[in-house]
């Protein structure tokens, strides 16, 4: 009996997977983790839903990390596979919808531009047109889209805006936006 042991083992050996040790992590959860010491949340989730209307499915801001009053803002958009638009956009291959990374640019400069002068609270900017938009690479499930806008012109009397935008994923340009214009509804 022993000797079959033997045999079906080292049998097992020749034809079986080869199992050696893992690799080792290159780097741990917390060392990954301190990398992001020192980025203060500006806007909280909770903060972002008192300026913007915005809500789940459609809220693509979580939070903002950068801001400055009237004139730009850097915001993370953690993208999920739990989103309802990967069922469809692609079952096989999830790809956020670029229209969608767009609203993300929109959204976050919704934060700059309904906390300016001239806008009252509760007030909506509704998105009134796009230009120069170049998309740079495929955004996925897993994905971290880290996003910047600034606001290059703003008419309070009008209650039009513009502003220019940015998203990157691991430090490379993802989506970028020449112009977007929005209008403040009265």
């Amino acid at each position: 009996m022993r000797l079959v042991l033997a045999l079906c083992c080292a049998a097992h050996a020749f034809v079986g997977p080869h199992r050696s040790a893992p690799p080792r992590l290159q780097a741990t959860a917390q060392e990954i983790s301190a990398k992001t010491e020192g980025t203060e949340t500006i806007f909280s989730l909770e903060e972002v839903q008192k300026i913007l209307p915005h809500r789940y499915p459609f809220a693509l801001v979580d939070k903002v990390i950068e801001y400055e009053a009237g004139k730009s803002a850097v915001g993370v958009k953690c993208v999920t596979f739990n989103e309802p638009q990967f069922t469809g956009h692609f079952p096989d291959r999830p790809i956020m919808p670029g229209v969608m990374q767009i609203e993300a640019l929109a959204q976050l400069a919704g934060v700059v531009c309904l906390q300016m002068e001239g806008a009252e609270p509760g007030a909506v900017f509704f998105f009134a047109g796009v230009d120069g938009v170049k998309w740079k690479r495929p955004v996925v499930p897993g994905d971290t889209l880290v996003m910047e806008v600034e606001i290059t012109n703003w008419k309070a009397k009008f209650g039009i805006a513009k502003a220019t935008g940015r998203a990157y994923v691991d430090g490379n340009l993802a989506v970028e936006v020449g112009q977007m214009t929005f209008a403040l509804a009265k």
